[in-house]
């Protein structure tokens, strides 16, 4: 069939051709109304993308380098493609171009991060600050206030300036705060009149695990006796150590705000955190405390200090002294360092109990003492669309809400990243690459499962997709796509929408409605 007969297909027989493809994972009972009308008068949907994965022009207007440029220039075997971002989707110079694509979506808001490197090419102001770079973010959100778009704002998507990585190690130094303070100030005092929505870090366990725990992330760091190919590390003490810079530079950050800035502004500050919920392997006392233990290392590990001003009981029992101490000043400054807490989430695995890794040497990955699994008795825990990793769970989705909501006394949240990816197949033709049915079958359950999260009580306030255009996927390159709308790769980075997009286009139209049986 055409796509641009597809175009033009009621949104029932869509949902009914859904049911056709999706029918052996089904997880989603009866629907009898879901749309934007279906979600609380304020509720925000939106799109989220990154500077590094997008922008481009990594060496125009002044930008300085980050970890992500040295990464994948120095060591471009660890991208799947041998790819980087040094155009990525050239945002930089097609915003206005994207910003329409937001629009004709009827978006609410988008999500985007600032480059430090872009507004401080050497990462500190005594280094100097390019104007430049704040011209073009200036620039940028206000097409998007133009276009009645909110902006949400991320200080930190992992592309720290390479300046301050070649200076003290990053953030692997107590330096590296104040300089995050600072850059986050100058954030402030540019765009804090405009922006009222700001997220410090975007998920510092992925910075934390991938840089410094198993090497694939920048600045690409592990223990050689894990991975010969390492850039340096120790897997047994790194990953905390830059996890507590992180959480003080959090802390510090937002101090600013609300003591210089918020009342002024009259914004919001939070921080991102992801999750890969954890099922029990079985109903075994042991797998079901492994999986408590799994929560605890990778949302308890940032969500205590934030609550608690300490790390979880867990991780100070199994990790000992290799885990970082919090001051009494810093437990001060993280107590309620936040308005909101971002959720991103894509899938879940199964948890069992690993007693034997004890015996293993002292690793991130091991001191959990978990194993992780996507397939119980043969069964995956869910569809699998190709990638190693993101199995459809959308079930967890709720769990995993409503347990925050129990354990964190119900903060606010705002899911700021979910989504399904796809890989760039060149056979198909465009219009085959554009009716991506499976994708707009991930976020209808997930929507349907976050809806029944916030009738239990759970305070979301917003769902922003991931992402709005494919992208420069990190170790995956180009391979991997997660956009609503294609981008052309091999065409001039042309943009086209995707089934999704023209799906979540008529489920945030207030006027539509339909009726599901899924």
């Amino acid at each position: 069939m055409a796509y641009k007969e597809y175009v033009l297909l009621p949104l029932i027989a869509l949902l009914s051709s859904l049911i056709a493809v999706t029918e052996s994972v089904a997880l989603t009972p009866q629907i009898d109304l879901l749309n934007r009308n279906s979600f609380p008068t304020g509720f925000i949907f939106g799109t989220s993308s990154s500077a590094y994965q997008y922008e481009g022009a990594a060496n125009e207007g002044g930008r300085g380098p980050s970890i992500w440029d040295t990464f994948t220039h120095k060591y471009p075997e660890k991208i799947e493609d041998r790819s980087n971002g040094d155009v990525a989707v050239d945002s930089y110079h097609r915003y206005k171009e994207d910003v329409q694509f937001m629009k004709n979506m009827n978006l609410d808001a988008h999500r985007i991060s600032i480059s430090w490197s872009r507004i401080l090419p050497n990462g500190k102001l005594s280094g100097g600050i390019n104007q430049e770079g704040i011209d073009y973010y200036n620039n940028l959100i206000n097409e998007l206030l133009a276009n009645g778009l909110e902006p949400f704002v991320t200080l930190f998507h992992w592309d720290l300036p390479q300046a301050l990585e070649d200076e003290y190690g990053g953030f692997l130094s107590p330096r590296i705060v104040k300089d995050f303070q600072d850059y986050a100030e100058l954030c402030f005092k540019e765009f804090g009149e405009r922006v009222k929505k700001w997220i410090t870090l975007n998920e510092p366990l992925t910075f934390s695990e991938l840089g410094y725990a198993e090497g694939i992330y920048a600045p690409g760091r592990c223990s050689s006796w894990l991975n010969p190919s390492c850039n340096g590390g120790d897997s047994g003490i790194e990953p905390y150590l830059v996890a507590h810079h992180q959480l003080l530079a959090h802390a510090a950050a937002v101090n600013v705000y609300k003591t210089k800035y918020k009342i002024i502004q009259n914004g919001l500050i939070g921080i991102t955190l992801n999750f890969v919920w954890s099922v029990p392997l079985s109903e075994n006392k042991l797998d079901r405390e492994a999986s408590e233990r799994t929560v605890d290392f990778m949302f308890g590990w940032f969500m205590d200090p934030l609550t608690k001003g300490d790390y979880p009981k867990s991780m100070r029992l199994l990790v000992k002294s290799r885990l970082p101490k919090f001051t009494n000043n810093n437990s001060r400054l993280l107590i309620n360092s936040f308005d909101f807490i971002g959720i991103n989430y894509y899938t879940a695995r199964y948890v069992s109990d690993a007693p034997e890794l004890r015996n293993v040497r002292s690793s991130f990955t091991t001191d959990a003492l978990a194993n992780f699994s996507y397939v119980r008795e043969g069964k995956a825990i869910g569809l699998n669309v190709g990638t190693d990793w993101l199995y459809v769970y959308p079930k967890g989705f709720r769990d995993f809400l409503l347990y925050t909501k129990e354990k964190y006394n119900n903060p606010i949240i705002y899911i700021t990243e979910n989504g399904i990816n796809d890989y760039d197949d060149p056979s198909l033709s465009l219009e085959e690459s554009l009716l991506d049915i499976y994708r707009v079958d991930y976020h209808y359950r997930h929507l349907y499962f976050l809806q029944e999260a916030m009738k239990n009580g759970v305070n979301v306030k917003g769902y922003f997709v991931w992402s709005l255009l494919d992208n420069f996927e990190w170790p995956f390159g180009y391979t991997m796509r997660f956009g609503l709308n294609f981008v052309d790769y091999r065409n001039g980075l042309k943009r086209y929408p995707k089934l999704s997009a023209l799906w979540f286009k008529d489920f945030l139209n207030k006027e539509f409605k339909y009726q599901s049986s899924l």
